[in-house]
């Protein structure tokens, strides 16, 4: 076997290297659902992305002669070292044949410029933060992923383990398929709840966008500020999520609960537009175009990915309203045949018992690694 040789990317082949390698990787994993080439592109150019704004990275490539056998991003997120008050560096983008020498190679090199950085510990896989894509697959391989959520071979977590990290925390990700009924007793609270003096349910104005997501942004920042790893997200990140889903998102499936006049919660599905995601396989055009009306009619999930309560409305039993809207209008959109809840931290007991008692159940396990430097 001839020796790994470790590129730093610049651009040019080596970009589209970086970019196209997952094709490999997953010829053999039919689950696995190709990303959109131009958006990843998008996603890792410091010019284009709101991310780098107060960010900086690095890739790198593995070769063995001419044959590229892996690829990871090297990542310093300021935000989160400023708001956590850390010296942490991460890894992202990571993939990898099964190769042990190629990938100690790959997490050497991001080891090496992240000391380089002065930064003192290192977490993974963020594609590119806790905001993003996060988490190698831990359990679940036999179901394809939700919309915005990773799918990794079951080799991957060896890799990273034997390159000296371990777990740090791991993440949830919940089913609802089948009836989408409430439990009678979560039902009855849910109904009484609603009929509290003052407090109240609105749809998402799609005339008000902007203001909108805005609201979203707010309620996001104050309800999951507690929350381990997170970073607020700014206005430019939320204006490019804003404008990433709105060509597939339904305002029917988007949500505000008020108290008196104030917001207090928000909910945000979106449907799960993977299915169209595979036939595209990586490329838009105008095939891409063609697939998407001949087959639009595939996409028959949802995934809730954003739901948060303010810290000071979290003693009104607003969860159980929430699920109590979500399944009613889950159930009038006939054609949706599931809804894939999360993520959410394993460790947060609360939330993961009342998604159970709601009738979803956990079904998919993501990890998220350690490494003091």
């Amino acid at each position: 076997m001839s020796c790994t040789e470790i590129l730093t990317v610049e651009g040019g082949s080596e970009l589209r290297d970086f970019i196209d390698l997952p094709w490999r990787i997953y010829a053999g994993y039919p689950k696995w659902v190709p990303p959109l080439k131009q958006e990843v592109r998008r996603t890792l150019d410091p010019r284009k992305h709101p991310f780098w704004e107060f960010s900086e990275r690095i890739l790198f490539l593995a070769r063995r002669g001419s044959e590229t056998v892996g690829r990871i991003a090297g990542i310093i997120d300021g935000r989160h070292n400023q708001v956590h008050n850390e010296k942490t560096g991460s890894w992202g983008f990571f993939e990898c044949a099964d190769d042990p020498e190629a990938a100690a190679a790959l997490f050497s090199s991001v080891e090496t410029w992240v000391r380089q950085k002065g930064m003192n510990f290192m977490r993974g896989p963020l594609n590119p933060s806790m905001n993003n894509e996060t988490g190698l697959l831990i359990e679940g391989f036999d179901y394809p992923p939700g919309l915005m959520m990773p799918y990794t071979p079951p080799y991957y977590p060896g890799l990273v383990e034997s390159c000296g990290f371990t777990k740090e925390k791991d993440l949830l990700a919940f089913l609802i398929d089948g009836d989408y009924r409430l439990p009678e007793w979560m039902d009855r609270l849910a109904e009484r709840i609603a009929k509290k003096k003052g407090v109240h349910i609105r749809r998402f104005r799609p005339k008000e966008e902007d203001a909108e997501f805005i609201l979203i942004k707010e309620i996001f920042n104050d309800s999951w500020s507690g929350n381990w790893g997170f970073v607020p997200l700014t206005d430019n990140e939320m204006r490019d999520i804003q404008k990433s889903v709105k060509p597939f998102a339904d305002p029917d499936l988007v949500f505000f609960i008020y108290h008196d006049s104030e917001p207090a919660a928000a909910c945000v599905i979106l449907p799960d537009i993977n299915p169209m995601l595979k036939r595209l396989n990586g490329r838009i055009g105008l095939m891409g175009l063609l697939k998407f009306l001949l087959y639009r009619r595939e996409i028959k999930g949802l995934r809730l990915v954003l739901f948060g309560i303010k810290e000071k409305y979290r003693q009104l039993g607003l969860p159980m309203l929430a699920f109590h809207h979500i399944y009613e209008i889950v159930r009038k959109k006939k054609k949706f045949q599931y809804l894939e809840m999360g993520w959410t931290l394993q460790d947060n007991e609360s939330i993961n018992s009342l998604a159970e008692e709601a009738g979803a159940r956990p079904y998919k396990k993501y990890r998220i690694f350690g490494k003091s430097l």
